[in-house]
């Protein structure tokens, strides 16, 4: 009697034995041999997803395509009213400027693997046809600043309203997916206009070049301080306030689209920074720190 239960007895303790060892044995087959290695738990499938979709800029894009206005052109940087593509802040080959384009390339490769395909005087209302001739180059990176001439009209009333804006922006920038799928886009935010004005007006050559028709919603009668001349600037400054929230929300909307964050905005242009032949446009010195700025942006780690 007292053998048989011993027996027992050790018969029930070898089957909790070997289920401990089973249960172990099963432990580790699921925590210590999935795909991450070592200790580390299995991703999530919410962590697997987001890995997959997780944005992927290049910081170092072997082409580079312009689209914009005059200031993409460097117009009156040079002579006046007239363009000068060779200081442009994003695809100039003047080494007093530095472009975005010699920045990334170096000066050899973005001779041949940069373009500029900005128009003077162009509206954000042009930017599809732009991008559109752009693509044919199948750039790697995008350089778009566009939307002053959208606020410089002849009147405030005539400035081009938000929702169109937005709806421009966003065609151009649904015709650049569909013909350049993992093109990288970088989007500079619109300079104060007001800032220009109020550091132009203290020269008298600029004031007289204003006269001919330059940006007339902001610089028109440049002198007058009364309250109808402010309102109307204030009006044309909270407008570009406006477009450039337009372009930072139709910009996160794509994942390799960037902004500089408003830096070009913010920027505090001075009279060194500004055309002498109009002291509106950028000058020389400003189209390089337009490309500092654009630099900074797109080889930034993070957005």
């Amino acid at each position: 009697m007292g053998r048989g239960t011993d027996r027992g007895t050790r018969r029930a303790r070898r089957a909790r034995a070997a289920l401990a060892v089973l249960t172990t044995v099963t432990v580790l087959g699921v925590a210590g041999c999935d795909a991450a290695g070592g200790d580390s738990p299995a991703p999530s499938p919410s962590a697997s997803k987001r890995a997959k979709t997780a944005p992927a800029w290049d910081t170092s894009p072997e082409s580079v395509a312009a689209v914009g206005d005059s200031i993409t052109r460097g117009f009156d940087a040079c002579a006046v009213l007239s363009d000068c593509p060779e200081v442009s802040w994003a695809t100039g080959s003047s080494a007093k400027v530095d472009s975005l384009a010699v920045r990334l390339l170096g000066t050899a490769d973005a001779a041949e693997h940069s373009w500029n395909y900005a128009v003077t005087g162009a509206r954000m209302a042009d930017l599809t046809a732009q991008v559109t001739r752009a693509a044919k180059r199948k750039p790697e990176l995008v350089a778009v600043m566009a939307g002053a001439n959208d606020a410089c009209r002849a009147t405030t009333s005539a400035m081009t309203p938000v929702a169109d804006f937005r709806a421009q922006f966003e065609e151009a920038m649904a015709t650049l997916r569909e013909k350049l799928p993992k093109a990288q886009v970088y989007v500079s935010s619109i300079p104060d206009l007001k800032r220009l004005w109020s550091q132009g007006r203290t020269n008298a050559l600029g004031k007289q070049v204003w006269k001919l028709g330059l940006c007339p919603s902001m610089l028109g009668d440049a002198d007058s301080m009364d309250s109808e001349a402010t309102l109307r600037r204030n009006t044309v400054r909270d407008r570009v306030e406006d477009y450039n929230e337009v372009l930072r929300e139709v910009c996160a909307k794509d994942r390799r689209c960037r902004t500089d964050d408003g830096a070009v905005h913010a920027y505090r242009f001075g009279t060194d920074q500004l055309s002498h032949w109009d002291w509106f446009h950028p000058s020389v010195d400003g189209q390089a720190r337009l490309a500092e700025i654009a630099y900074r942006a797109v080889t930034a780690k993070t957005p």
